[in-house]
């Protein structure tokens, strides 16, 4: 079926959606647990990073789970840097009038 086939053609409104969206969220989260909905995906996260250390599963078990952790430690560190490198830049390109409210209230006194 082609679009022209529909008698009407539907516009969504991009809040409306994210509210719709939300609605959809709440009631699948108030029938299953959270934990549960995303264990398969936190797993194969987890796993990203014993395959990095040791692809081929030739270290002790301990020592491979050692490794993941500080993988996994340096992956989250990396994400911290770029978060703050980005918001350093957005900062510095704000206009000058946009100054933080601590110093706002400051100069008021």
């Amino acid at each position: 079926m082609r679009l022209e086939d529909f008698p009407e053609t539907r516009s969504f409104d991009a809040s409306e959606m994210a509210v719709r969206g939300r609605l959809g969220a709440f009631a699948t989260l108030s029938r299953h647990d959270p934990r549960e909905l995303t264990a398969p995906a936190r797993s194969r996260f987890l796993e990203r990073f014993v395959a990095e250390v040791d692809p081929h599963s030739e270290l002790p078990v301990e020592e491979r789970e050692r490794r993941a952790r500080y993988a996994r430690k340096l992956y989250f560190a990396k994400l911290a840097l770029a978060s703050a490198r980005a918001r350093r830049a957005r900062a510095a390109q704000e206009p000058a009038s946009a100054t933080p409210l601590s110093e706002s209230l400051d100069d008021a006194a």
